[in-house]
């Protein structure tokens, strides 16, 4: 459930704080659910225990989860719609810095349409 890929660029804690985030966006943890221990996932993800700590940390300053006291961690209340303006505000910083470099619009484009239909068929973009 919580997939991460070792050989990313992206760092380990990133991609779990993304995980997360989609699954408590899309219904699969439902608000209130119990997160695993930070030790408990860190071993399942054969991962650093203080990886998933950070993970977790940017998700309670974030408001995805909470934490009660010798209880653990819980998915909080997701508003979709932040969550995606946080991932638009995103999206637009990373089309102006490839902008910036020389990338044209119609690849750009092109690339987001790709991204799209992989996305549509199961697969994963490339960094092609």
């Amino acid at each position: 459930m919580y997939d991460i890929d070792l050989q990313s660029r992206i760092p380990i804690y990133e991609q779990l704080y993304r995980r997360i985030v989609e699954l408590a966006v899309n219904g699969v943890l439902p608000e209130g659910t119990q997160l695993p221990s930070v030790r408990q996932l860190a071993k399942d993800l054969s991962v650093n225990p203080n990886t998933v700590s950070k993970a977790y940390q940017n998700l309670e300053r974030d408001g995805v989860i909470y934490s009660l006291a010798g209880r653990g961690s819980f998915i909080g209340k997701i508003e979709k719609a932040d969550v995606h303006t946080d991932l638009l505000k995103e999206f637009d910083l990373a089309v102006q810095n490839v902008l910036r470099v020389g990338v044209s619009e119609d690849k750009l484009c092109d690339r987001i349409h790709k991204i799209a239909q992989d996305s549509k068929s199961g697969g994963k973009e490339n960094d092609s």
